[in-house]
């Protein structure tokens, strides 16, 4: 797919306080919903409000279908915004709110009515035209919002973190229909949050912003089991992180952690010597009830043992923390497999999972993201 909207080299420095964007590169297809993901202050919502005029670039270029956006002011870029607080008119009716927009841009007023219903009826708020933002739920006013940012037929969606404030439920109700207006519509739209399961859920694919830089841009299910970075396996899903040295254990490589010697997947590139990561998703830890003497192992599973030492229900999980000599492990087993329970705080366990399952990244200390 070409590119319909592209970012090249956009930077935003503020000061001696360094980039809050550093030269990010994006190019994102029509139609397509992208996510911006990352922790708070890494640069997402600079690049988002960027992209709508409200914030000037300090280098770099924003195109859109081809046309350099750079230096048209916001009210000609033809950009729908959803704002992280909704930013709706308290003084104004639901049909006044929606109808802003159009106002602005000398809209007759019949098309004017004519479209404002439209885009409630689009959000399922008919019969809410009369009502104020006050007299509105957290998740109506969200819809208003959404409606307001749709009326004026954009040609680019900007949505920036509007499920924060909603309740658990709400959220997940949201972004069903915000996923299933986008897709109706086909229009291409850049989500802001630092929700990983909205990312994840929500977008066809997910730019993970580090510090104002692209960590990585990939679909959900790539960013999720072939993380680019560290930070990138940290931030997006749990992740247990072992570091030690490699060492040469005949044939093999080993990372050896405290007593255990993990050996290393046959694609890492880290020389013995070398310190390094191996991370490992949880839901990839099995664990047995009894622990036998460890040793280094060499076929397809690796084996560590340790007490269990943390017990945590989640409603459909329970996640378990092994701690052994020098590491901390997570393991994870769907509670609807009764076996969990039979875990104790204290017990002796041998964890193991698939070698392949792990990731491998060159150097020790990982800072958390």
């Amino acid at each position: 797919m070409s590119p319909y909207l592209q970012l090249r080299a956009l930077s935003k420095h503020y000061g001696v306080g360094g980039a809050a964007v550093d030269q990010l590169d994006l190019d994102i297809a029509k139609g397509e919903l992208v996510g911006l993901l990352g922790p708070s202050g890494c640069g997402k919502t600079t690049t988002l409000r960027m992209i709508a005029g409200l914030v000037a670039p300090t280098s770099g270029h924003i195109l859109l279908d081809g046309r350099d956006l750079t230096p048209v002011p916001t009210h000609r870029r033809n950009v729908g915004m959803v704002f992280q607080n909704y930013a709706l008119f308290p003084h104004l009716t639901v049909a006044d709110n929606v109808a802003f927009g159009l106002q602005m841009r000398g809209v007759p007023r019949s098309e004017i009515r004519h479209r404002a219903a439209e885009a409630l009826a689009l959000v399922r708020l008919e019969g809410f035209e009369t009502r104020r933002p006050r007299a509105l739920s957290g998740g109506q006013q969200q819809r208003v919002a959404l409606a307001r940012a749709l009326v004026i037929r954009p040609d680019l969606l900007l949505l920036d973190e509007p499920l924060s404030n909603l309740d658990a439920k709400l959220r997940e109700e949201m972004r069903d229909e915000i996923r299933d207006i986008q897709q109706r519509l086909a229009i291409t739209t850049v989500f802001v949050t630092h929700d990983q399961a909205e990312a994840l859920t929500l977008c066809d694919r997910i730019a993970v912003i580090d510090r104002g830089r692209l960590a990585q841009f990939g679909t959900p299910e790539a960013v999720y089991e072939h993380p680019a970075a560290p930070f990138v396996a940290r931030f997006v899903g749990r992740t247990s992180v072992l570091t030690g040295r490699v060492e040469a254990w005949g044939e093999h490589r080993v990372l050896r952690v405290g007593a255990a010697a993990i050996p290393v997947p046959p694609t890492g590139s880290v020389a013995p010597g070398a310190s390094a990561m191996l991370m490992i998703r949880p839901q990839y830890v099995s664990v047995a009830d009894t622990a036998a003497p460890d040793g280094p192992a060499t076929d397809s599973r690796v084996s560590v043992v340790g007490r269990i030492t943390k017990r945590v229900y989640i409603g459909d999980i329970a996640q378990v923390e092994i701690a052994g000599d020098g590491f901390t492990l997570l393991a994870e087993r769907g509670t609807a497999d009764p076996s969990w329970r039979a875990l104790e705080i204290g017990q002796p366990v041998r964890a193991t999972w698939p070698a392949v399952a792990m990731l491998l990244f060159a150097g020790g200390v990982d800072r958390e993201p």
